[in-house]
């Protein structure tokens, strides 16, 4: 295998890693708040979610579709897409599989919505910075869902068949 294979295979791993906690721990809390006279500042919203309380939520609240798509482009596709990338890497010998299967994996990358769910996430605890009656906090699961998109967008453009490699 190739130096720059080990380095792609390294970070597969390291991004399926950090997927994980990316997809189960808290990414961002929002507090909706007011000031009211005599009575002071007071909560009118708070909610602390992960991408997966979020599908899960968005299930049990009737909005199966777009619950079905950030589990389709945020969890089933990058999941795909990391393993697609450990079996081009490791088995050798079918490598007609390995040629289509990499064709493949750059096709549906350009459909993953991860690192596009990053951006949204970033813009939506930004525009709460705009009122001062709402507040957003970012959690560990946004930085490690961050460090997925970008590890993985890294490995994937180092991956390279060996008979490619020159």
């Amino acid at each position: 295998m190739s130096t720059r294979n080990i380095i792609a295979l390294i970070l597969i791993l390291i991004s399926l890693g950090c997927l994980y906690p990316g997809l189960t721990r808290d990414i961002l809390t929002i507090n909706v708040g007011a000031t009211l006279p005599i009575i002071g500042e007071i909560s009118l919203y708070s909610a602390t979610r992960s991408i997966m309380g979020t599908i899960k939520e968005l299930h049990e609240n009737d909005n199966t579709l777009v619950a079905f798509l950030i589990l389709l482009f945020s969890v089933l596709i990058p999941i795909f897409k990391a393993l697609g990338l450990l079996f081009v890497l490791i088995f050798k010998s079918a490598i007609e599989y390995r040629k289509k299967l990499l064709k493949f994996i750059s096709v549906i990358s350009k459909w993953s919505m991860a690192d596009v769910f990053v951006v949204g996430v970033f813009l939506a605890f930004l525009a709460t910075k705009s009122n001062k009656d709402i507040n957003a906090l970012l959690h560990e699961g946004f930085y490690f869902f961050l460090t997925y998109c970008l590890i993985s967008i890294l490995a994937s453009q180092l991956v390279k068949l060996e008979e490619d490699i020159s």
